[in-house]
């Protein structure tokens, strides 16, 4: 159930001008009951002006008398058509003066190591601006050269669990579209709670990729063994020594 606009004043004047109880104005107006007691003590609200929930649209002066009839009657807001279908609109998150010079360091960081992420989720993490994220993708940002990633967690941008809900949004958008991640991808894409509870996989080096069923055996296969033998039947027919009878045929002329 929505609630008044200018809830304090209007208990104040629900206090000054019916005989609902303390329970019913503080459940219509979202305050606690003792606190509502504490208005009608003239302990709290000093000096605040009544706010008419009648006169501002909020309440009917019929569902004001069902209340005084009935104590257990729970007051309802007077619906407004015109507000029906009306969203709350939310700007960028503030980032405090103190921190903003510490936004793009954060933005580095989530397009180096969530590059997944789109402009509008970093948006909405650290609170900045898609031109600056687009800068900062294609190393044209005018301090690209002394800006060093860190994480916005660190810096107090956002909180973890923003993070983590971010890059599972992320994953699952991905998984939807069929798109193919490879292992680092994965990694990046789980929590922080579930990528500490992963085992460790080694990785093959790079300088090596290829060689894993690379053997140093020395047994040569009997087709080669075959060959070597028909090759190499003994010492003179691989030498082609001639013969002595030759030699004393030479001397002799």
């Amino acid at each position: 159930m929505g609630k008044p606009i200018m809830a304090k004043a209007t208990a104040v004047w629900l206090v000054d001008n019916s005989t609902i109880n303390f329970k019913q104005i503080a459940d219509f107006v979202g305050m606690h009951e003792l606190e509502v007691q504490g208005i009608a003590d003239g302990d709290v609200a000093a000096g605040v002006k009544g706010f008419d929930p009648i006169a501002n649209n909020q309440l009917t002066q019929e569902e004001i008398d069902k209340a005084q009839a009935s104590p257990l009657h729970k007051l309802e807001l007077k619906f407004n058509a015109a507000a029906a279908g009306e969203e709350k609109r939310r700007g960028p998150r503030y980032t405090p003066l103190s921190k903003r010079q510490d936004r793009p360091a954060s933005i580095l960081w989530l397009v180096k190591f969530h590059p997944e992420l789109s402009d509008a989720q970093v948006s909405k993490l650290v609170g900045t601006t898609k031109p600056t994220i687009q800068a900062i993708r294609e190393r044209t940002h005018w301090n690209i050269s002394n800006i060093q990633p860190i994480d916005p967690v660190a810096l107090g941008l956002c909180k973890q669990s923003e993070l983590d809900a971010m890059v599972q949004k992320a994953a699952a958008k991905k998984a939807a579209e069929g798109g193919v991640m490879s292992d680092d991808e994965r990694r990046k894409l789980v929590s922080t709670e579930q990528s500490l509870g992963m085992d460790t996989e080694p990785k093959i080096p790079s300088a090596i990729e290829g060689l894993e069923t690379f053997t140093l055996s020395t047994d040569l296969p009997d087709e080669e063994d075959e060959k070597k033998d028909s090759d190499f039947r003994d010492a003179e027919s691989f030498f082609n020594i001639p013969d002595a009878g030759d030699d004393e045929e030479d001397d002799a002329k």
